[in-house]
């Protein structure tokens, strides 16, 4: 299985594309390509969004999926989807801190 990931180019914030073709600052709401064809139709759409100078570096990356969770192969990934990893009070990890909080 599959999700289409880039950067976005304006901020540089790390974000996966969406079924709706949006892009995501979490990779729970990104589209998982689960057949070929569906991984074919996330590149199109990567590139697409690359060549309207949204995104930068469109890569669709390996997942699994592990009770209805998206969880990145590569450990380099899992850091892109938690932030940075030299503080906890900052990034997308600080952000599910505050929300579960809540």
């Amino acid at each position: 299985m599959k999700v289409m990931t880039a950067n976005r180019l304006f901020d540089g914030v790390a974000v996966w594309l969406a079924a709706d073709h949006s892009w995501s600052e979490t990779i729970d709401a990104a589209e998982v390509a689960d057949t070929s064809e569906t991984a074919e139709k996330l590149s199109r759409a990567g590139t697409a969004a690359f060549l309207k100078d949204e995104v930068v570096d469109v890569d669709l990356i390996d997942i699994e999926l592990v009770d209805g969770e998206i969880i990145p192969t590569r450990l380099r990934e899992r850091i892109r989807a938690a932030g940075p990893t030299n503080r906890l009070d900052l990034g997308k990890q600080a952000q599910i801190t505050i929300s579960r909080a809540a």
